[in-house]
Formats: C-alpha cells, sequence, structure tokens
C-alpha cells in the first residue's frame, strides 16, 4: 500500500550533485523539522517533466517559498549527474534536484511505475507532496498521463 497522508516517511538515502560530485542525503535530514514540497516525475528530461511540470515549479517557486516551504525537492529515479544537468538546463536553482537512481525511496513509497514498456524500466509515478516535519500531509498522485494535481498551481492552493 502506497504511503498515505498521516504517514511518515520513510528512512533511506538519495543523492544530489555536490561540488565533488553524487552527494547522499538522508530523508531525515531533508525533512525533520522542515516544511518540505517533494513531486516526483517520471523521468528527467522527458516531455511533459520538462516541458510543464518543472517548469511550474521553477516559476513559482518564490511564492511556493514565501508560503512557508523550507525545501521544493524534484525527486526521479535518475542518477545525481543527470537530475543535475536536468536542473540546470531548467534553471532551477531553487529546486533541490535529487537522484533516486535504484528507486529504493520510490519503492519505500510504492510510487513506483512500471515503464517497462516504453523502455523505461522502473521509474516514479508522477506526483506532489507536502510535508510537514517528516510527516505527510497533501498527496496528490496523478491518476494517468498529464500534469494536473501534481502541479506547483495544486499544491499552493494546498499551502
Amino acid at each position: 500500500m502506497s504511503i498515505s497522508v498521516g504517514d511518515k516517511i520513510p528512512s533511506g538515502k538519495l543523492q544530489v550533485m555536490g561540488e565533488n560530485g553524487p552527494t547522499p542525503v538522508s530523508t531525515d535530514e531533508l525533512f525533520s523539522g522542515k516544511k518540505v514540497v517533494l513531486f516526483a516525475v517520471p523521468g528527467a528530461f522527458t516531455p511533459g517533466c520538462s516541458m510543464t511540470h518543472l517548469p511550474g515549479y521553477v516559476v513559482n517557486a518564490d511564492k511556493i517559498l514565501a508560503a512557508g516551504v523550507d525545501t521544493i525537492a524534484c525527486l526521479s529515479v535518475n542518477d545525481a549527474f543527470v537530475m543535475d544537468a536536468w536542473g540546470k538546463a531548467q534553471n532551477a536553482e531553487h529546486i533541490m534536484m535529487l537522484a533516486d537512481g535504484n528507486g529504493d525511496f520510490t519503492k519505500a513509497l510504492d510510487l513506483e511505475l512500471d515503464g517497462r514498456g516504453f523502455g523505461m524500466g522502473l521509474r516514479s509515478q508522477r506526483y506532489a507532496m507536502i510535508v510537514d516535519d517528516g510527516t505527510v500531509t497533501t498527496l496528490n498522485v496523478e491518476p494517468g498521463a498529464g500534469v494536473d494535481v501534481s502541479a506547483a498551481e495544486s499544491i499552493m492552493a494546498a499551502l
């Protein structure tokens, strides 16, 4: 059963690109004592993710942060090199680009997407959540293709 509103975020490790290469970030470090907007995409550089999902958060980052959010984070089952390059290509300097390279965190949330039919392997479903001190307070999982309930505007309405 997938993570739900009221659940604690599971402990795990993700990666970001640091000055000296991929750097681990624990979910405890990321979420403890903070209000975080986390949104996930099926893949960096894919059309819906690059044309709609991430750009919506880039454009609205100031408004989201002004609403009391400490961190906006974008997660994908990609490596830290890809996430870093994608963030730079999208001018996402106010968004933490999180790599879940093996999909372990995505599996722990039970929000996997089987993209094998498209040659993409295991990916993340498209979703957005608000996490307050490690507890999920809002969870919007897209029911199908497209960017609607997980869009920046939907999350801003929930803040």
